[in-house]
This record gives C-alpha cells, sequence and structure tokens, in this order.
C-alpha cells in the first residue's frame, strides 16, 4: 500500500482560513446563512469552519448543524448487517437560507444528492452550496460540483483518500492511498 501526503497541519489550516475568508466574502455577516456537516465525516471540516468563523467574526452567532443522511441513500440497503444511523443535530429551520453543505471529500456526488434530500426536512431553503476539502474530479456519478474547495487532486477509482483530524485523537492529514501494481 502506497500512501501520499496531499495535506498535513499547517497547510490544512492555511487551507481552512481561506475557505472562512471566501464564505465571509459571500455572506458577509452569515445573518441568512447556516452551515451545515454531512454526517459522518464532514462534521469534523464543519466544526473547524465554525469554530474560525466565528473567531474572524469576533464570536458572531453562525448557525451550524449535523446532518445524517443514511436513509436517504441510494446504497443504504445494499450493506450487510444493520445500518446504525448517526443523530442530526439541528434546532433551527432552513426555510429562505442560504445553506452551505460541508463535506470532507467529494468523489461521486451520491452523498452530496442523499444531504440534498435530507434537508428537505427541515424546509425549503433559498439556496444551496457545497465546500468541501478534497475535491475528487472526474469521479462524478452525478452533476454535482462544489461551490468552494480546499484542494482538488485527480485520483483513479481504485485510489482512497483518508482524511483524518486532531479531534478525533489522529493529526490533521489528507493521505492518497494507491495499491502497488500487482506484479506482471
Amino acid at each position: 500500500m502506497q500512501k501520499k501526503t496531499l495535506l498535513d497541519g499547517q497547510k490544512i489550516q492555511i487551507t481552512i482560513k481561506r475557505l472562512c475568508h471566501q464564505l465571509i466574502e459571500n455572506h458577509d455577516d452569515f445573518a441568512n446563512t447556516v452551515l451545515i456537516g454531512i454526517q459522518p465525516r464532514g462534521i469534523f471540516l464543519a466544526d473547524r469552519i465554525h469554530q474560525d468563523l466565528q473567531q474572524i467574526l469576533k464570536n458572531k452567532k453562525i448557525l451550524k448543524g449535523n446532518l445524517d443522511i443514511t436513509f436517504f441513500r441510494d446504497d443504504f440497503r445494499r450493506k450487510d448487517g444493520l445500518v446504525t444511523a448517526s443523530s442530526n443535530s439541528m434546532d433551527f429551520i432552513i426555510e429562505g437560507k442560504k445553506v452551505i453543505l460541508i463535506d470532507d471529500v467529494l468523489w461521486t456526488g451520491r452523498t452530496i444528492r442523499a444531504a440534498l434530500d435530507a434537508l428537505l426536512a427541515y424546509g425549503r431553503p433559498e439556496k444551496v452550496e457545497l465546500l468541501v476539502l478534497i475535491d475528487r474530479r472526474f469521479s462524478r456519478h452525478l452533476p454535482i460540483e462544489p461551490d468552494y474547495i480546499g484542494h482538488q487532486v485527480d485520483s483513479l477509482n481504485s485510489q482512497q483518500v483518508k482524511v483524518t483530524w486532531a479531534s478525533e485523537g489522529s493529526e490533521d492529514k489528507v493521505i492518497l492511498i494507491s495499491e502497488p501494481p500487482l506484479p506482471k
């Protein structure tokens, strides 16, 4: 197994700050904008974005929630065993608001499609934007593109992008994992 580090420590922090400043340019004081992290992996990035935005905007109240999409996925019945859902943590309605969906890696677009379906339980937003730390281009199953991108990577379907966070007891790191080629 070959591993290549795409981002780590300082580079991740710089990337998150850049994304925050792009959000501020487009959403000013976040009066009509909410952040929503997609369970399970997007919530770590959403927490960091939310924390940094509050520091930059001097503790301005910015609404943030976590959205579980387990039963909205088109493949949840295909898994062996019981499917366990994460909990939603959204104590607000998104009716008429601008929503920024946040996930760590965008690959096929199927997770985002499920999130869009799940969002409707909380109202009809005015606009939905997508922020991702890693955009795996050229692998979409659906025509979904992010509005805010931390880093783009061209990868093969056989490769995996793994994001770890200091908040889960690891380190802030993004790695590209490849299986070694088979001997001829």
